[in-house]
């Protein structure tokens, strides 16, 4: 498996949470992790034979997870993770990136906020608990837009980024042919893209043009965001195929 300089850098930091983790007889928490950086985590965790650990993001089947490394049994219960409730006016139609934004402008690091989950009115950022007195006493606006602070409500979480599922049609399976479809660029700027790095196959970076995507693989492009290839829906006249990719708005 690729691994960069920053995938590196995640194993010292999980080599040390380990140590910590085993000499203090404590739990040991490490930042948010997008869903690939979550499997690099896993598949090294399992390489130097430590079976102690979980994943959790605030909520059941959340994103974006904190490593929890144990000495003693697991409990989610243990990790810093807090969530803060914004509501604004419906007629607002503030989305993730507002939110994103807003909270890394005060110069809070990206890897110590979770899930941003939206929907008309309403918005539940979860963050590492340390952040929830600057994040409260701090954020008044996003953008131009008055928020108010409230008691996160878990019971009823907004929907989040939601689903579209897109049909298109492409003369093969390749990656490069897809990746081109979905992103509404030419071949030269998607192979530009896939060698430097910037499409992941199964949370995976995979370099090569000419990879074939199965249904059901999961990629992700830097910048454009989370894809599925959920089906080949049959052959067009001339022989290419139609396909079925639903996105992650």
């Amino acid at each position: 498996m690729y691994t960069s300089d920053i995938d590196r850098q995640l194993f010292s930091k999980i080599d040390d949470g380990i140590e910590l983790c085993c000499i203090r007889q404590k739990p040991y928490f490490i930042f948010f992790m997008s869903e690939r950086k979550q499997y690099i985590a896993q598949q090294y965790l399992k390489s130097v034979g430590f079976d102690n650990y979980t994943f959790f993001g605030g909520y059941e089947n959340s994103e974006r997870k904190m490593l929890g490394l144990f000495f003693n049994d697991k409990d989610i219960k243990c990790f810093p993770i807090y969530a803060i409730e914004f509501s604004f006016r419906n007629c607002d139609k503030l989305n993730h990136r507002d939110f994103l934004g807003a909270l890394m402008s005060l110069g809070i690091e990206r890897d110590t906020i979770g899930d941003i989950l939206i929907e008309d009115g309403r918005c539940i950022v979860f963050v590492r608990e340390e952040l929830k007195d600057y994040i409260t006493s701090q954020v008044f606006k996003i953008g131009n837009v008055g928020v108010k602070v409230n008691i996160a409500d878990l019971s009823k979480l907004p929907q989040g980024r939601g689903m579209i599922e897109n049909n298109y049609v492409v003369s093969s399976l390749r990656l490069d042919n897809i990746v081109a479809a979905v992103c509404k660029i030419s071949r030269e700027k998607t192979r530009s893209m896939i060698l430097s790095g910037n499409v992941c196959v199964n949370y995976s970076e995979v370099k090569n043009v000419s990879f074939n995507l199965k249904p059901d693989d999961i990629f992700t492009i830097r910048g454009k965001g989370k894809f599925i290839l959920s089906g080949i829906l049959g052959n067009t006249g001339k022989g290419r195929l139609r396909i079925s990719v639903i996105y992650f708005r």
